[in-house]
């Protein structure tokens, strides 16, 4: 009889432990996804800020008066050893060196 209601006690006081530490774990994961939250908004207007600051020095294809080319199209022209550049490869592709094209 005693070992049946020492075996309840227990249980209940387990039960019990594991629900108050999952109540405050809850809480401290709230304030910390707010934190979070709080940092990613600082770290946007800190970017926005610096990008802001450096987006009249970027250099652009016009400034260069070079055209561009389209994928696919010839790029570059073999005069001898060397190689001279007929135009521009549009972002994301480069001149390939044997095929003289935009790939």
């Amino acid at each position: 009889m005693k070992s049946s209601e020492i075996l309840t006690g227990l249980i209940i006081v387990g039960l019990f432990t594991v629900m108050c530490s999952g109540q405050t774990s809850q809480e401290l994961t709230d304030d910390t996804q707010l934190s979070q939250q709080e940092t990613e908004n600082e770290l946007v207007e800190a970017m926005t800020a610096l990008l802001g600051r450096y987006q009249p020095h970027v250099p652009s294809s016009e400034k260069r008066s070079i055209p561009q080319c389209a994928v696919g199209s010839r790029c570059a022209m073999r005069l001898g050893p060397r190689f001279g550049k007929l135009c521009e490869c549009v972002r994301g592709s480069n001149c390939n060196s044997f095929l003289l094209k935009c790939i």
